[in-house]
This record gives structure tokens, sequence and C-alpha cells, in this order.
């Protein structure tokens, strides 16, 4: 089976391990979304897996708000899932394919090992508002603080989408910040 192509060329720039830095080697003409917390729990490296399981397994995007699929799969590498908001055929949706997914390194113990990113990164496909990528990481970093990051840059995937601009811009701001209000519930153990 031929997979559908993505909307954008060179993909999989989201994928940036450990300690690799987020900041540069974006392509130009996109809009860049870069953002951070350090995600304060009482045991990190307990949040941390909640986290990166929540993300994974795309509790991120239901605890924002957003419509997946229940059916769909763990984040994964070639899978074409669709997210998106609205109720039954007034549904918007934004399909995508996952590029890359990195599941927690855990040591003999049973804890995840301190320097490390989990998470996945996916491409948009037609029928996305937008062309480009995404990237969510849950991050303990050396020193065993969390972190929960996004990275992601985009342009209008048509000439409608672009004329709503400043809406669309409201739009992706409003899912970011939705997105990190549920990245600390998830690393509390929240639902």
């Amino acid at each position: 089976m031929t997979q559908r192509k993505l909307t954008y060329p060179d993909p999989g720039l989201t994928e940036r391990p450990y300690p690799v830095a987020l900041e540069g080697g974006w392509p130009p003409r996109y809009r860049l979304v870069l953002r951070e917390e350090r995600v304060s729990v009482p045991d990190p490296a307990l949040g941390f897996l909640r986290l990166a399981d929540g993300l994974l397994g795309w509790a991120l995007h239901r605890g924002s708000g957003l419509w997946v699929d229940a059916g769909t799969p763990r984040a994964r590498p070639g899978l074409e899932m669709s997210s998106g908001v609205g109720i039954g055929p007034l549904r918007w949706h934004a399909p995508c394919r996952v590029l890359w997914s990195t599941e927690p390194v855990i040591d003999g113990s049973g804890r995840p090992v301190p320097g490390q990113r989990a998470g996945f990164g996916y491409g948009t496909l037609r029928g996305h508002p937008e062309a480009g990528e995404e990237g969510f990481y849950a991050e303990l970093s050396e020193d065993g603080q969390l972190f929960f990051r996004v990275a992601a840059f985009s342009r209008p995937a048509n000439l409608l989408i672009a004329v709503g601009g400043p809406l669309n811009r409201r739009t992706q701001e409003l899912i970011t910040r939705r997105y990190f209000r549920a990245a600390r519930r998830l690393a509390l153990g929240e639902k």
C-alpha cells in the first residue's frame, strides 16, 4: 500500500533526540512555534513516564479538547491519524502521519534514565488546514527535571486558511495552550 504524500518537503525535522536543541535548523517561510515549560511534580521521573505515555497514547490531544478516533493505536512511525475539533458532521479533520516516535528508556530498577526525550512528531497530509510538522516531547533532564516541549513549523495549506491568518494563529495558540494544560495534568496523573 502506498502512503499518501506529505504536504511539505523535507519531513523529519522535529526529530530531535536529547540533548539536541530545538532552536535552529527549521525551514524558511514557515511560522515557527517553540514552547517549553518545566513541569513541577513531586516525582519528576514518574511524571516523565506518565507524560510520555500520554503523548504516545493520544491522551495529550484528547485532554486538549481534540477529537482522535478511539481506534487509533499508540503513535508509531508510518501511522496515519486524524485529529480535529467539532461534533459529528461539523468536525474539522486534520490528517497527519507519524514520522517518528521515541519510547522512554528505563533502567534496571524500572525508573527512566535521566537525560532523555520521549514523544513523537507528525507531518500534515492533504486535508489538513496547515502544511508542516509538529513534535511533542516529554523530557527528563540529566539533573532530573521534567519538561514538556512543543516544536512546530507550518504555513496555511490553502488560500482560505491564509485569508484567515489572524484567526488561524489564535486557534493554533489556543490549542498549544491547551496542550500545556493537558501535559501538566498528565504528569500529575490526573485525567
